[in-house]
């Protein structure tokens, strides 16, 4: 049994629901998100929220049914507060910047890299060496600042490239005489 697919998604003030055939569709005051879930749940609107709920006790119906209710909750957080993804950058010289619809990296290679803005996304640079990128959707949030920090990952001797602000990178002892 699933513990997490049991709980309601409750609907946050300022958000509607609205269930179409295998598709659940959330409106609010950021923006407006969808989900297809499959044919091994069953999702019903009720008063405490979205219930969730396995149509057999198949192995794959097991599995989606947790997964649907964890991703039919990010879609009540991210129309209604949003996601966000902090990074930082550690280096001599190494700095970021948004111009226009891009981000300009300069991360210590003989170019600056310039990463087009996806739509949906926004990014700001606080500081030339923080990276703050938001939006509603919580895939693509993470899949953005995973790539920004794809372009120069932190290495573990000195620990400069771009960072997540939560991860803490083990550093090793260099070379001995």
């Amino acid at each position: 049994m699933s513990r997490i697919g049991k709980k309601p998604v409750a609907v946050p003030k300022g958000v509607t629901a609205t269930i179409n055939g295998q598709t659940v569709s959330v409106k609010g005051p950021k923006g407006e998100l969808s989900f297809d879930f499959t044919d091994h749940v069953a999702v019903e609107l009720t008063e405490a929220g979205v219930q969730v709920a396995p149509r057999d006790d198949s192995k794959p119906a097991r599995a989606a049914w947790g997964m649907s209710r964890t991703m039919i909750s990010n879609l009540m957080k991210g129309v209604s507060e949003g996601f966000s993804k902090k990074l930082e950058i550690n280096g001599v010289g190494y700095r970021a910047a948004v111009q226009g619809s891009n981000l300009q990296l300069a991360l210590g290679y003989s170019h600056d890299v310039i990463y087009a803005i996806p739509e949906g996304i926004k990014i700001e640079t606080p500081r030339p060496v923080e990276i703050i990128v938001s939006g509603i959707d919580k895939q693509k949030v993470g899949q953005v600042a995973a790539e920004i920090r794809e372009y120069r990952s932190p290495e573990p001797y000195k620990g400069k490239g771009v960072k997540y602000a939560t991860e803490t990178i083990f550093r090793k002892e260099g070379k001995k005489k």
